[in-house]
């Protein structure tokens, strides 16, 4: 017999039994006539699109993409940047004077373009890349070329017996405000020939005066001149210039004769029109020719050249002769400015002697500083 609980509840259909949780499945899963669509295309490579009641909303996926190319080095430009100034060096001859006269410029601070190779390897470091220091290794063995002797020391010890004579160029300065002090110190430099130029007509009795002593015979020609310890004969002055600039005397010496000079080159400047050189220019041809007509087989010329061994409109007189600092002394031996030498602009240039030793002296009143050499016969 039914319980009283069952008599009182009316009668329900099965469906309507089911539970509120498996409708939703029943629902989620499809069941009845719901449709839908799936396409696909490869295997994951193309667009997957799915549709139909309950669905989420279309998505498209796109494989990314592969590079096409190589990347390209990094510091490409710095290295370009560092090949070029390793050319610039070696070809330093031959940069050219028509813009400005750069190329007597640049020729004069060659020595100081070794800056740009820590430079180059800063910017490299900074860059991070390899490609670009590694490109460094170009200027810095184009400077080590150049410059790498210059930093022994060359200098020979002379050999007992030995006979030679020991030379000393300065330009004293006109403006000179101690010529008397100048004076005793070149005469404690132990010189046996002096070539001193840019003299005026209130200094040339106070070197006279002071030196007289130490190196009783001289000559003065304008602004320049030479005292000896030995004779001097066949003095004349070499015309390079309007006015008297550069002499030339024989020294008389126990070894045997020299042909000495003393030449003052004219100055050059740095303006707004660039390094005026032209005046200096046609001074150093025009010696080159006095040294081309001399006959003496030793050759010594000392003076303010205003200009380096290196520069290009020179190469007149360099060609004909050889640096004694080049070959005998120890460093690069600036002279100018005197309180703190950035360039050689004095020289001692020889031919037929050999140079044992060469130095810079210590600074004087003046505004450049000595050069000497001992030469061998």
């Amino acid at each position: 017999m039914p319980s009283t609980e069952e008599r009182l509840s009316p009668e329900r259909p099965p469906s309507a039994r089911t539970t509120p949780a498996v409708a939703e499945a029943k629902t989620a899963t499809g069941t009845g006539t719901a449709t839908g669509t799936r396409t696909g295309t490869g295997s994951g490579t193309g667009t997957t699109t799915e549709t139909g009641p309950g669905s989420e909303p279309p998505s498209t996926r796109t494989a990314p993409q592969v590079p096409t190319s190589t990347p390209r080095p990094r510091g490409r430009r710095r290295a370009l940047l560092a090949l070029f100034c390793a050319a610039l060096m070696a070809l330093h001859s031959l940069v050219p004077n028509t813009a400005l006269n750069l190329g007597s410029l640049f020729q004069t601070v060659l020595p100081w373009t070794g800056l740009a190779v820590p430079l180059l390897l800063a910017l490299a470091a900074v860059r991070r890349s390899r490609l670009a220091a590694v490109a460094v290794l170009a200027p810095a063995l184009v400077w080590a070329t150049l410059f790498g002797p210059a930093l022994t020391d060359k200098r020979s010890a002379e050999a007992p017996g030995t006979t030679g004579l020991t030379v000393l160029g300065h330009n004293v300065d006109e403006a000179n405000p101690d010529p008397a002090g100048t004076a005793r110190a070149l005469a404690r430099a132990d010189a046996d020939v002096l070539a001193l130029v840019e003299l005026s007509e209130e200094s040339t009795p106070v070197y006279a005066r002071e030196l007289a002593a130490t190196h009783p015979h001289h000559a003065v020609l304008g602004g320049v001149g030479l005292w000896s310890r030995h004779r001097l004969t066949a003095v004349a002055e070499v015309e390079i210039m309007p006015w008297t600039r550069a002499l030339r005397a024989t020294a008389e010496t126990p070894e045997g004769p020299v042909a000495v000079y003393a030449a003052h080159l004219a100055s050059v400047r740095v303006s707004g029109a660039g390094f005026t050189t032209a005046r200096r220019n046609e001074a150093a041809r025009k010696l080159a020719a006095a040294l081309r007509a001399e006959a003496a087989p030793r050759v010594v010329v000392l003076g303010d050249f205003n200009g380096t061994y290196q520069d290009a409109a020179l190469a007149p007189v360099t060609s004909q002769l050889r640096s004694a600092q080049r070959e005998a002394g120890k460093g690069f031996g600036f002279t100018y400015p005197a309180a703190f030498p950035v360039v050689r602009i004095d020289d001692v240039l020889v031919k037929g002697v050999t140079p044992l030793a060469s130095w810079t002296l210590p600074a004087t009143g003046s505004d450049h500083r000595p050069v000497a050499a001992r030469l061998r016969f």
